[in-house]
C-alpha cells in the first residue's frame, strides 16, 4: 500500500545565521517566528517556553552555544574553551530539569575538544555543525521510536497523552506522537486523547493544535477527567514523553504524568514511555535524585493572562514530577524497547 509521508511543524530553524523559533506561548491563537542573534535571546526564549520540550530545547541550546561564540576574540584553543565552557554554563541554567540541553552542550564540548588543533575560526564553524547535525539525527531518532512504538498499539485503539511530546517539541514526529503520525501515514484510525496538561496547557495548546492539523483524530480532555475516560474502556494504552531518565527507570515529566501512570496501573492500561537516548541519564541514579525545576506562581494564579487566585497565597508550582519505574510498562528509546529496569542496555 501506497503511504503519504507527513512532515509535521518544525519549531526551531537555523536561517540566514540567526535562530528562528516558533514562539510556542502564542499558539495556537497566532503563529509567530521569533529570530534570535545572541546567547542571552535564547536563554530567555528557554526560559519563558518560547520553545519547549526536551529536544527542542536541546537543539535550542546547540544552536545558542553557537552564537554565544560566533563572535568571540578569542586568540587561543585555552582562551576559547573558557570561553565556550562559560556560555555553555549560562545556558545550562534556563532550566534545569531536561537533560537534553546539557547533553547537547556536553556534545558540542567534545567536538570542539576532538578538533583542538584547528583554528579557532574552524572550531566556531566546527560548533554550528555539530549543532545541524543534532537537529538533524533528532528527527530520525523520533521516526525510530515511533516505529517501534507502533508495534506496541493496534488499528482502532483510543491512546491518552500527555503535555506536548509532539512535533513541536523536537526536529520532527514528536517523541510519544510519533507514532500518531506514522498511523496516519499507514491509514490506521487512532483516537487520541489528549490532557490539557495544567498550569500553561501544553495539551490544549499544542497537542492538540498538532494532532488536529495533521488531520488525526483527537479529543481533548481536562487532566482531571482521565480516570473516567479510562473507567469508560475509551483508552488502551498511554504514551508519553519524558525530560530525563534515571538509571532505575524512574521518569522525569511535566507535571501530572506521575497521577496519569498510577491511574493507568489501577485501570490495567500499559503505560509507555518514549526517550531518546539524549533524555537516558545513567549518572542519574534514581528519580529522587533528578533536579525538579519550579516555575513562577504566576502560571497557577493568573490563568492565561487572568487573575483565578487571590493575591498573596501561597503557590507550589513544580514543572514535572518523576514517575517511578514500576508504573511503566516499557520505556521506548531509537534502540528499541525496554522494562524500566533494563533501561541501561538502551545505550550498549
Amino acid at each position: 500500500m501506497t503511504t503519504r509521508t507527513h512532515t509535521p511543524p518544525t519549531p526551531v530553524k537555523w536561517e540566514d545565521d540567526v535562530l528562528v523559533l516558533l514562539d510556542q506561548t502564542r499558539l495556537p491563537v497566532e503563529t509567530i517566528y521569533l529570530r534570535l542573534a545572541t546567547a542571552e535571546e535564547v536563554w530567555g526564549a528557554i526560559r519563558r517556553l518560547e520553545v519547549r520540550g526536551a529536544p527542542a530545547i536541546g537543539m535550542a541550546a546547540a544552536y545558542g552555544l553557537y552564537l554565544g561564540i560566533r563572535g568571540s576574540k578569542a586568540q587561543t584553543y585555552e582562551a576559547f574553551w573558557q570561553e565556550l565552557n562559560r556560555q555553555a554554563d549560562y545556558l545550562g541554567t534556563s532550566r534545569p530539569t531536561a537533560v537534553n540541553l546539557f547533553w547537547a552542550l556536553d556534545r558540542i564540548k567534545a567536538r570542539v575538544q576532538k578538533d583542538a588543533a584547528l583554528p579557532i575560526a574552524e572550531l566556531k564553524a566546527a560548533v554550528l555543525d555539530e549543532a545541524l547535525a543534532i537537529q538533524k539525527e533528532d528527527a530520525e531518532v523520533c521516526r525510530t521510536i515511533g516505529e517501534h512504538l507502533l508495534t506496541l498499539l493496534q488499528d482502532g485503539m483510543g491512546v491518552l497523552t500527555h503535555c506536548n511530546p509532539g512535533a513541536l517539541a523536537t526536529a520532527a514526529y514528536g517523541t510519544a506522537t510519533a507514532p500518531f503520525y506514522l498511523a496516519k501515514e499507514r491509514g490506521w484510525n487512532l483516537k487520541v486523547y489528549a490532557d490539557e496538561t495544567r498550569p500553561v496547557l501544553q495539551g490544549a495548546r499544542l497537542t492538540a493544535y498538532e494532532l488536529q492539523q495533521a488531520g488525526i483524530d483527537v479529543t481533548l480532555i481536562c487532566d482531571n477527567m482521565a480516570a473516567m475516560v479510562m473507567s469508560q474502556g475509551k483508552v488502551q494504552a498511554v504514551v508519553v514523553g519524558t525530560d530525563r531518565v534515571a538509571a532505575n527507570g524512574d521518569v522525569a515529566n511535566k507535571i501530572g504524568t506521575y497521577g496519569v501512570a498510577v491511574l493507568a496501573k489501577a485501570h490495567g492500561i500499559p503505560f509507555y514511555v518514549a526517550a531518546p537516548l539524549s533524555s537516558v541519564d545513567l549518572a542519574t541514579p534514581t528519580g529522587a535524585d533528578i533536579p525538579i525545576e519550579e516555575r513562577p506562581a504566576e502560571e497557577i494564579t493568573h490563568g492565561l493572562g487572568k487573575q483565578v487566585a487571590p493575591d498573596g497565597i501561597n503557590v507550589y508550582n513544580p514543572a514535572f514530577d518523576v514517575t517511578p519505574a514500576r508504573y511503566i510498562t516499557a520505556i521506548v528509546t531509537e534502540t528499541g524497547i525496554f522494562k524500566p529496569e533494563e533501561i541501561a542496555k538502551s545505550k550498549t
